[in-house]
């Protein structure tokens, strides 16, 4: 059996101590089969609550669990009982938020959110009218249809043809793409797919796309096509990707903070050196010369006698 993450375990304690708490004296048997678990885990369960209360860690702070006899007791849990009530402010942001949910072309499950939209409405009364005069803006019209295109192409399988601004070198491409999914990270929308111009899955951003036409060609990924793993960022280095060691002053240290590094040295007057991993140099000149003094490459040699290079064939063009 999977281990249960921490998140499910903690949703289930959050359920379980308000139902406990209106069933004092409920057969643990029963709660079990209540609750869709084992008496062993809801044993286990108790014995986690028993030690969880509010900040002060005083025996009066604790929540009290009871369950010797067979029959369950909770007591001095009433923070957690009580239903959860919204301000003003945050049933607004909700309404807001669900309506700009709901405007997202191809989204599914939108009976869902329209069901949560209503009861919102209904229950902040005359207030939900001051959200009327809140919109949030998705993404210029043409983000908007290429999202909703990219959806309907993922669903019939039908492959896209891409005019792509690239802008680590400024330059527009085109690509057949085999979609996989869409998703939204870092307040962009992606596609992923399978680029047959790279051979390889890619990610594009959706508003850097120029022109987007689904063929009327079989769009299906090919078998090793494999979404990535994108944690908190989009940038997920390939296997072939290539260390790159950079020194940083302070002032260019939101780099580490903006990109994916392995690691990270500080030194005492508050220089960085990182290692990030990329098959793309262009970008990384390109960053190195945006930042001026405050980066320089340490390796690989190439690619620092290129940063080098290109400094200055850039001041010879100002006749420095």
């Amino acid at each position: 059996m999977a281990a249960e993450s921490a998140t499910t375990r903690l949703s289930r304690l959050l359920t379980m101590v308000p139902w406990l708490m209106h069933r004092q004296g409920i057969d643990i048997e029963q709660a079990a089969r209540e609750l869709d678990v084992t008496p062993e885990q809801v044993e286990a369960d108790l014995n986690l609550l028993f030690v969880c209360g509010t900040p002060g860690h005083m025996p009066d702070d604790l929540i009290e669990a009871e369950w010797d006899s067979g029959k369950v007791f909770v007591g001095n849990a009433d923070t957690i009982a009580r239903p959860l009530r919204l301000g003003v402010d945050e049933a607004l942001a909700l309404i807001v938020g669900l309506r700009t949910l709901a405007a997202v072309p191809g989204l599914g499950a939108r009976d869902a959110i329209d069901r949560a939209l209503a009861k919102l409405i209904d229950a902040a009364g005359d207030v939900s009218a001051a959200s009327e005069r809140v919109r949030i803006t998705t993404g210029d019209s043409s983000q908007t249809a290429w999202l909703a295109d990219a959806r309907q192409a993922i669903a019939d399988k039908r492959r896209l043809r891409l005019r792509y601004l690239v802008a680590a070198r400024d330059e527009s491409t085109e690509r057949d793409v085999d979609p996989m999914r869409v998703v939204l990270m870092d307040d962009h929308w992606y596609l992923e797919g399978w680029c047959h111009r790279a051979e390889d899955v890619r990610m594009f951003r959706l508003d850097r796309i120029e022109t987007l036409e689904v063929l009327d060609q079989d769009g299906t990924p090919p078998a090793q096509a494999q979404p990535r793993q994108l944690g908190d960022s989009v940038f997920s280095p390939g296997s072939d990707a290539v260390p790159v060691t950079l020194e940083l002053q302070p002032q260019a240290s939101w780099v580490v903070d903006y990109y994916p590094v392995d690691a990270v040295d500080r030194a005492d007057d508050g220089t960085l050196t990182t290692t990030l991993r990329t098959t793309d140099m262009h970008w990384v000149r390109q960053l190195v010369w945006r930042l001026g003094g405050a980066a320089r490459v340490v390796e690989p040699a190439q690619l620092r006698e290129s940063v080098d290079r290109g400094a200055r064939e850039a001041l010879a063009a100002y006749g420095g």
